[in-house]
């Protein structure tokens, strides 16, 4: 998964920006209320009139980060703001001389392409993950290899525990070449599942025994006792031999 989180030569960038293109600390509170910050984010400033406007905008920034999901929602918002920013106030650029408008537009510029470089990293990231997923769900093993793995089986040319997880193996490729959306065996709650497939939109439990004498028909009950507290509800139950007379 991607993080998503913002990099703090970003946040500083951002900083940098808002400096620039304010002047008022009213002004700068009133951007951060315009750009998702709520009521309780602000009253977090406590009497921003006391404080310098660098400090409200590093009080700020420091508040967000110890919010749940570090103030993302405030900084998607505010970055959007500043890289389509349009608004050079005359009062304070040019009357007043507050504000350099050649420094503001450097300073966006740059923001720019910091974005540039972020959403550059995270699309090659997503690339390579994808690649990846689909790496694992092409097949590594064709039919015919399959079917002599499964006569090793039944020659004993596997014994013991192992003949289990060698089935499990084999039924994990058979529904890889069927295209079909298969999971790695795994354990919840210390209960061992020995995988999941899903076929027409619906998701199968996988359950594969090995055994050389018939098995009682109580493993049937058992698995279904496994599946039916499942989400999924249903699934399939892989057996080498028949199932003992009733």
């Amino acid at each position: 998964m991607i993080p998503m989180t913002f990099p703090n030569d970003i946040k500083l960038s951002m900083r940098d920006c808002i400096l620039k293109v304010l002047w008022p600390k009213d002004d700068i509170v009133t951007f951060f209320r315009n750009n998702s910050c709520t009521k309780s984010d602000i009253d977090a400033l406590g009497d921003h009139k006391t404080l310098h406007r660098y400090q409200i905008v590093d009080n700020m920034f420091t508040y967000l980060s110890t919010k749940p999901d570090e103030g993302l929602g405030q900084y998607r918002a505010m970055l959007q703001s500043l890289v389509n920013w349009q608004q050079f106030d005359p009062y304070y650029f040019e009357k007043l001389g507050k504000l350099d408008k050649t420094e503001a537009e450097r300073s966006i510029t740059h923001l720019k392409q910091l974005q540039e470089i972020r959403d550059h990293k995270i699309q090659e990231r997503r690339k390579a993950q994808a690649r990846k997923e689909a790496a694992t769900k092409v097949p590594s093993t064709t039919l015919p290899e399959l079917k002599t793995k499964f006569i090793s089986l039944l020659q004993s040319e596997v014994i013991g525990a192992k003949r289990g997880y060698v089935l499990e193996e084999i039924l994990q490729s058979l529904c890889k070449i069927s295209s079909l959306e298969v999971t790695e065996p795994y354990r919840v709650n210390g209960e061992q599942i020995d995988g999941s497939l899903k076929y027409d939109g619906e998701h199968y439990i996988i359950e594969a025994k090995w055994q050389e004498k018939a098995i009682a028909n109580e493993a049937v009950y058992q698995f279904a006792g496994k599946i039916e507290g499942k989400m999924y509800g249903r699934g399939f139950l892989f057996q080498s031999t028949d199932l003992a007379k009733m």
